[in-house]
């Protein structure tokens, strides 16, 4: 698991590609992930292909906004996306965010196993609760950071 790069942005929006065409994810540009390679945590297979990735982004008063979580399908069952949310979590102790907010059009299962609850959209963070699409219909999920968990 590493920080992704901005010659990462190809590679992140090709693992994403699947996950857009099912409608799972929001399809973002080129240009995003580059711009934002710094949010992102990524897992690389030994012969270099992104397996996996989860953007981070700050919000004001402490709060902080998981996106664009996805595994790659041949990857999935083997505990990479437990790892990656626990990776990701470390990073917003160590970011001294307080609250993590995500949004999901499935069940939310991962998120919920660690610690996720259903969330009022009032709560999160305004300008990422503007940038949802309605029609999508997602559960805004959030949950406290604390140092020691």
């Amino acid at each position: 698991m590493r920080p992704a790069r901005p010659e990462d942005a190809a590679a992140l929006a090709a693992l994403s590609r699947p996950f857009v065409r099912s409608g799972a994810l929001r399809e973002r540009p080129l240009s995003l992930y580059a711009d934002r390679a710094a949010d992102f945590l990524v897992v690389e297979s030994a012969g270099g292909v992104l397996d996996a990735c989860v953007g981070l982004r700050a919000h004001p008063a402490g709060a902080g906004v998981l996106y664009n979580f996805c595994v790659a399908g041949r990857r999935q069952g083997c505990g990479m996306g437990a790892g990656l949310l626990t990776a990701a979590l470390a990073r917003a102790r160590k970011e001294s965010l307080r609250t993590l907010f995500t949004a999901t059009t499935g069940g939310g299962r991962l998120f919920l196993r660690h610690g996720f609850t259903p969330a009022r959209t009032a709560l999160a963070p305004v300008a990422w609760t503007r940038s949802l699409d309605p029609r999508r219909n997602a559960l805004i999920l959030s949950r406290a950071v604390r140092p020691d968990s």
